[in-house]
């Protein structure tokens, strides 16, 4: 059995390159915010990537917030915390996390986190699924019938314990 591991198959096919890397300068207003605080910015959208991945900078209000366990069946979700205290659920317990640790969540994997006093972490989900209009719903903080909601959660691929 080869230990050498493969390369996914080539999608530029060309011989010289291409110009088409993108910059998102850092220091502009979040893309969405929430009223308790929390922010979202859209660093890199899966319709910006081709569908490979999505990778959001999350931020923290003052207070404590975020999802109960739940898990998605087709995204796959990391998590990288840049600063402050951050609290992840992996399916078992949840671990105290701080700059610099990370945690990745396979498909079906259950999860959650909570975090507060404007702490900060990189969010990236692979392939790159349409989240935006989660986020930005949730932060508008709608109200939604419980039909409604049910009906948004399973179009986000989100399925709560």
């Amino acid at each position: 059995m080869s230990l050498h591991r493969h390369y996914p198959p080539d999608l530029y096919r060309g011989t010289t390159g291409e110009v088409s890397a993108w910059l998102r300068p850092a220091g502009g207003d979040p893309d969405t915010t929430s009223a308790n605080g929390v922010t979202c910015e859209f660093l890199a959208t899966g319709a910006e990537t081709g569908g490979r991945f999505g990778l959001y900078r999350y931020s923290f209000g003052a207070e404590e917030a975020g999802p109960a366990p739940h898990f998605h069946r087709s995204i796959s979700e990391q998590f990288y915390v840049l600063s402050g205290q951050v609290s992840l659920y992996d399916g078992r317990s949840w671990q105290d996390a701080g700059a610099g640790d990370f945690l990745y969540v396979p498909e079906g994997g259950v999860h959650a986190f909570r975090g507060g006093a404007h702490a900060s972490m990189l969010l990236m989900f692979a392939p790159g699924g349409p989240r935006e209009e989660y986020f930005e719903t949730l932060a508008r903080g709608e109200r939604m019938t419980p039909e409604e909601r049910a009906e948004f959660m399973l179009r986000h691929d989100t399925y709560w314990l």
